[in-house]
C-alpha cells in the first residue's frame, strides 16, 4: 500500500503497460500521472500494488476514509475508475478489499470490464463519446445524417459570431493561466446558475485542476482549449488526453454571447483538433444533456454502486451515500420528476443569484 508519489519507477511503467494492452479507450484518468496529482491534494489517496512474485500485476488507486471506507481515486470528481488489473490474475474482489483493510469501495464511474466490482453495481449509465478515428470530416458527415439540423445551425451561429463580435481564434492546447480562470469563473456561475454545488468553491478540486494543467505526459496531460472572438475569451473547456482519448471535463462558456451557442462551436473545433491531433474518441462523461444527444456518436457503459463487507464500515457507508443514491436514481429514470427537478434547481440558483445581489457572494 503507496501513497501515489512512492511509486516506483518500475511500477509506474508497469502500470502503463497493463493499460496499453486493455481493450477499453485509454482514459487518462486511468493512468499514474493522475493518480499523482490527486495525491498532491488529497492526503488519504493510495495505490495497492498486487504482486505476483516480484512482478506488479495489478494496481487499484483509491482514497481510504474512516472505519476502512474507500472510495475511487477523487472520487465524484473523476471520470474513469477502477483497477489496473494483468489479464487472468485470478484475483477476487473480496481478497483485494481485505487486503487494503477496506470495508467498502465506492465508485461512481466505473470504467467497462471491470469484472472485480461490476457485479457490485447498482446502476449502469452511458457515457457519451465523440469517434474522430476517420478523421473531423467523417465525423462531420456523421452529424449531417445523424443530426442535419443541429450542425447547419451551429456552422451558422460560428459565422455570424465571427462577423459581429470579432474573427475567431481557437486554441486547442492554451497555456495562459487567465484563460483558466476565466473558464474556473464561467463554470462556478454556471453551478449557481443552476443550483447545483459549485465544485470550484471546494478547494481541493481548484489545486487539482492546477496541478494537471501544468502536467504533460504523454498518456496525460491537462488540456485548455479556448475559443476566442477577436482577442477575447468566450468559450473554453479543460479536461485530460492520453494520445488516444480527450476526456472532456469542465466545459463553460461567457453567457454575453450565449444566442450564438459557443459552447456548441468550440466543441465542434475540439473535435477537429483532436482528429488532428491522432486523438480518435472525446469522451464526453455520463450524464444526459442536449448538447451531448447532438454532438455524440456512440456510448460506452460505465457503473455506480459500492463493493461492501459485513461491519460497521459498510453500514456507515449505506447510511451516508445509499439512500441519496437511490433518490437520484428514482429521479432520473423518470424523465417528469427529472424535468421537474431540474426546474427546482434553476429556481434555487435564480433565488441564489438574487441574494448575492443583496448581500454579495460572502453573505450569501
Amino acid at each position: 500500500m503507496l501513497r501515489p508519489e512512492d511509486l516506483g519507477e518500475g511500477e509506474r511503467e508497469r502500470w502503463r503497460a497493463l493499460r496499453a494492452a486493455s481493450t477499453v479507450p485509454r482514459n487518462p484518468f486511468m493512468e499514474p500521472e493522475f493518480a499523482d496529482a490527486v495525491g498532491r491534494v488529497r492526503s488519504r489517496a493510495r495505490v495497492a500494488v498486487v504482486y505476483e512474485g516480484r512482478e506488479p500485476v495489478g494496481f487499484l488507486p483509491h482514497e481510504r476514509g474512516r472505519l476502512g471506507q474507500g472510495q475511487a481515486l477523487a472520487y465524484g470528481v473523476s471520470d474513469a475508475q477502477g483497477a489496473v488489473l494483468s489479464p487472468g490474475i485470478g484475483l477476487n474482489a473480496d481478497e483485494l478489499m481485505r487486503a487494503c483493510s477496506l470495508s467498502s469501495f465506492a465508485f461512481d464511474n466505473l470504467e467497462a470490464e471491470q469484472e472485480l466490482f461490476t457485479s457490485q453495481a447498482a446502476a449502469e449509465y452511458a457515457a457519451y463519446v465523440i469517434d474522430v478515428e476517420k478523421g473531423y470530416e467523417t465525423y462531420e458527415s456523421v452529424l449531417r445524417a445523424q443530426s442535419p439540423k443541429f450542425l447547419k445551425t451551429t456552422l451558422a451561429k460560428e459565422r455570424r459570431l465571427g462577423r459581429q463580435v470579432g474573427e475567431l481564434r481557437f486554441v486547442f492546447d492554451e497555456r495562459d493561466p487567465a484563460a483558466l480562470r476565466a473558464l474556473m469563473a464561467w463554470k462556478s456561475a454556471q453551478y449557481r446558475r443552476t443550483g447545483r454545488r459549485d465544485r470550484f468553491a471546494q478547494e481541493w478540486i481548484t489545486r487539482l485542476v492546477d496541478t494537471l494543467a501544468e502536467t504533460r505526459a504523454p498518456e496525460c496531460s491537462g488540456t485548455l482549449s479556448v475559443l476566442y472572438a477577436g482577442e477575447r475569451p468566450i468559450a473554453a473547456h479543460f479536461g485530460l488526453r492520453s494520445a488516444s482519448v480527450l476526456a472532456c471535463w469542465f466545459p463553460a462558456y461567457d453567457t454575453e454571447f450565449s444566442k450564438y451557442s459557443p459552447g456548441l462551436v468550440l466543441h465542434l473545433r475540439m473535435a477537429e483538433a483532436s482528429a488532428a491531433e491522432g486523438i480518435g474518441l472525446l469522451d464526453l462523461g455520463r450524464g444526459a444533456a442536449e448538447y451531448k444527444d447532438s454532438l455524440k456518436t456512440g456510448e460506452l457503459p460505465v457503473y455506480e454502486g459500492a463493493w461492501t463487507r459485513p461491519g460497521a464500515g459498510a453500514a456507515l457507508y449505506w447510511l451516508s451515500r445509499e439512500p441519496a443514491r437511490r433518490a437520484h436514481h428514482f429521479v432520473r429514470g423518470r424523465p417528469r420528476l427529472a424535468a421537474a427537478a431540474a426546474r427546482i434547481l434553476k429556481s434555487a440558483g435564480r433565488l441564489r443569484r438574487s441574494q448575492e445581489v443583496v448581500t454579495g457572494p460572502e453573505g450569501a
